[in-house]
């Protein structure tokens, strides 16, 4: 993926070559776990080449193994974390061993459930994050209350509430999803562009809805399919994307 003549820094390359994510890459970095040509590195901006020798943890950090992606349907229940010290069930213990190393993209808070991108490089998945690079997030919501249409066309907009400010969502209710007259509960479908902490908990909160349920559906060109509760499938990355997972580095 790397030409010969191409360098990037070394918590990035770390990154990529799928041990960890790129923080936790940085933090190694500055327990003094990581070496290069038989020195530690001090400093994760340090640039290295595929010439050097990148020791991790004692063992040789090797090639870059080919970038992957994994769709997974993440149940309620499992907090979206590689470790919980209070021994709470987690996405990643969850997951089966036949994986590589693989981080998420974004989280789904204890309640929500829904697709979960999952992929071995690090790089790929801070990029995928980014607000820049404007990839929806879309769910399907249940909510229960009263919901004002006009309310919801307005989020368009963005929205403050209280201290914080929302960008962009685009809110409605789900196709054939007016409530019965014997039930209070009505399905919506939402797509944010930022996905703050909670945000859409909070947002319809603000407008007087209470979720009760919360599915992702899609992220960015990955969608969650028939995927059941608890299933992973590995993906082909979309040709479109092959210019950001193979991304050519600065020279050096």
């Amino acid at each position: 993926m790397t030409s010969s003549l191409m360098g990037e820094r070394i918590a990035k390359r770390i990154a990529r070559a799928g041990l960890c994510s790129r923080r936790d890459a940085e933090r190694w970095i500055a327990q003094g776990r990581v070496s290069i040509n038989g020195q530690i590195v001090t400093s994760p901006a340090t640039s290295v080449t595929h010439r050097m020798d990148i020791i991790v943890d004692g063992k040789s950090l090797g090639e870059v193994p080919s970038s992957r992606v994994w769709l997974y349907y993440k149940p309620v229940g499992l907090l979206n974390t590689h470790r919980d010290p209070q021994g709470r069930p987690t996405v990643f213990a969850s997951l089966p061993s036949s994986l590589p190393w693989v981080t998420s993209v974004g989280r789904l808070d204890v309640n929500s459930e829904g697709l979960l991108l999952l992929t071995n490089d690090g790089e790929f998945a801070r990029y995928a994050e980014l607000p820049s690079t404007g990839w929806g997030r879309s769910y399907r919501v249940r909510v229960y209350g009263k919901v004002n249409e006009s309310a919801l066309k307005a989020l368009d907009q963005g929205i403050t509430v209280g201290e914080m400010t929302y960008g962009r969502i685009e809110a409605a209710l789900e196709r054939g999803g007016l409530r019965k007259k014997e039930s209070k509960n009505t399905w919506l479908f939402m797509t944010l562009y930022e996905g703050k902490n909670r945000e859409i908990r909070k947002v319809l909160e603000h407008l007087g809805l209470r979720v009760n349920r919360l599915i992702r559906v899609a992220y960015g060109p990955f969608s969650l399919g028939n995927l059941k509760a608890g299933e992973v499938k590995e993906v082909s990355v979309p040709k479109a994307l092959g210019p950001v997972i193979n991304r050519p580095k600065k020279e050096v």
